[in-house]
């Protein structure tokens, strides 16, 4: 492999932005992407009557609820690296869609409220980086507002996430009081709300303000002094080994919304992110980026109508190894189908430009006519061969969809199939009526399918709540007999025409399995 491309490979960052609602995530994207020139004017989530809103949130019924419910990539190069950012869903219900993008990234930045502290949904996503040794970089946001003390919130990260936690920067007061931070790793204080030629300040060898500065007579600073004293002699020690392992996260404060603090952790971040790392195949070998110098990838999410004029579909695809020039030939490996590819994109959320070229890292988006399925894998070269499966969830909770006029079928049907793969909810059929029944793991999924059949498909769709049920797929097809259906263990197939039973509940589950010994039940995760 030539160094050019191997250079190429070395400088990209690939992560993802994890965090429960309303953290700051989406905001925290809009400052990055501002730094990396990438777009001129940071929208916050918030500013609804300005008509402004954030730049990574491109759904329609994103911009009005405020909330990210799907994953955009954005691109962007800063300091000799190439930045690929995934901005994941916040919203609990779409933990599925969050958990295979997570699969497609080489680090994470978690983002966490300062006054609310560790939440429900960061701990979920906190778990799958950790199940996947994915290094994690932690960014305590609004420190403009009054929050939790800051030995309070590393206390907090190591008891409740079990990792140990480095502070690379520390606050100086809070809230109205929020003076600025103490730089530890780039041995300056930084201020808030000040003239860029005032923003630093040096620290002398004894880690004290080396200038005469208001700050210096103010408890926030003696307060801060105490705590880093503290951190010095019984915090943890720096270790970069123990970050690339996902046992000790960075910790930085600062406040996104007004821009403080985010620069310093990109620039840091930078330093000690890992680049592409090597990728496990079924067969469990390991496909490194640089050294497999052939094209490969896997595609981790399907969008339909990223742009409602063309009712396009694009399969996303994160590089593994390799290269990928447009108008190359490359087999997908389920099938051992060999098609050329001349048509590729590169995201800023809904601003999309055609690729000619990208490397392992990359993520860039396939236009996808119905070829792809979420957990494909591409490969470039003759050798074929399957990366390992993304996850995909047991849904919970289920209705009955049928379109409100039924001479709109076609597009009912054209439109139920094009959102079910982009594997957000699960469609199943009756064995005989065929009548649509639809699973998913939060209702907030369900709302958004309606939203999106009526604005991307024009069709209305009654959906009839048939509640919890527990669907269970079967080992041994070949022994179900439609006889074994009833109200309470319905038998119905799966889009790929698999036999599934949706029990009424853990009592009928175990009622069946005592009557039907011979019949194998599993679940998805």
């Amino acid at each position: 492999m030539t160094s050019k491309i191997e250079q190429d490979i070395l400088s990209r960052r690939t992560f993802a932005i994890i965090s429960h609602p309303d953290a700051g995530k989406t905001t925290i994207t809009e400052k990055l992407l501002l730094f990396g020139g990438a777009i001129r004017d940071a929208g916050t989530v918030k500013g609804k009557k300005t008509g402004k809103f954030a730049t990574s949130d491109w759904m329609e019924i994103e911009k009005q609820r405020g909330i990210s419910v799907t994953s955009s990539v954005m691109q962007f190069d800063y300091q000799g690296f190439r930045v690929n950012i995934l901005d994941t869903p916040g919203h609990q219900d779409f933990s599925e869609d969050t958990y295979r993008t997570l699969m497609a990234v080489d680090s994470a930045v978690m983002v966490i409220d300062a006054a609310k502290g560790i939440e429900a949904q960061t701990l979920k996503l906190f778990k799958v980086c950790r199940m996947r040794g994915i290094p994690i970089f932690t960014f305590i946001n609004k420190l403009d507002r009054q929050g939790k003390e800051p030995l309070e919130l590393i206390e907090e990260l190591e008891e409740v996430l079990g990792i140990n936690a480095y502070p690379m920067n520390w606050p100086i007061g809070m809230g109205k009081e929020f003076l600025g931070i103490y730089d530890r790793y780039n041995q300056r204080i930084e201020q808030f709300r000040t003239d860029e030629s005032d923003r630093f300040l040096p620290i002398n060898e004894d880690g004290e303000l080396a200038v005469d500065h208001p700050m210096k007579v103010t408890s926030y600073y003696t307060q801060a002094m105490d705590d880093i004293l503290l951190l010095n002699e019984a915090g943890n020690d720096f270790s970069e080994e123990k970050i690339r392992r996902g046992e000790l996260t960075p910790v930085f404060f600062g406040s996104a919304l007004t821009n403080f603090g985010v620069q310093t952790f990109l620039e840091t971040y930078l330093k000690f992110a890992p680049a592409p790392q090597p990728r496990l195949t079924e067969d469990e070998q390991f496909i490194d980026p640089v050294e497999h110098n052939e094209f490969s990838g896997f595609i981790f999410k399907i969008q339909a109508n990223m742009n409602p004029a063309h009712r396009d579909r694009i399969a996303f695809v994160r590089i593994v190894s390799g290269k990928f020039e447009r108008g190359m030939n490359i087999t997908l490996s389920r099938t051992n189908k060999t098609f050329k590819v001349s048509q590729s994109t590169q995201f800023l959320a809904d601003d999309r430009e055609t690729v000619d070229e990208a490397v392992a890292g990359d993520i860039i988006g396939l236009y996808d006519t119905g070829t792809y399925q979420i957990g494909d894998t591409v490969v470039g070269g003759k050798k074929s061969f399957q990366f390992e499966k993304l996850p995909q969830f047991t849904p919970e909770i289920f209705v009955r969809v049928t379109a409100k006029n039924v001479m709109k079928s076609k597009q009912f049907h054209k439109g139920i199939l094009q959102l079910v793969q982009e594997g957000a909810i699960q469609y199943y059929k009756t064995l005989h009526t065929e009548e649509v029944i639809l699973g998913a793991v939060g209702q907030l999924q369900f709302e958004v399918f309606e939203h999106r059949m009526k604005n991307e498909y024009n069709v209305e769709v009654q959906m009839q709540p048939i509640g919890s049920k527990i669907a269970r797929w079967i080992e041994n097809e070949e022994d179900v007999k439609e006889s074994m259906s009833s109200s309470r263990s319905m038998l119905v197939k799966d889009r790929f025409d698999n036999y599934v039973f949706l029990f009424e509940n853990e009592f009928a589950m175990r009622w069946f399995s005592d009557k039907n010994e011979n019949i194998k039940l599993y679940s998805l995760l």
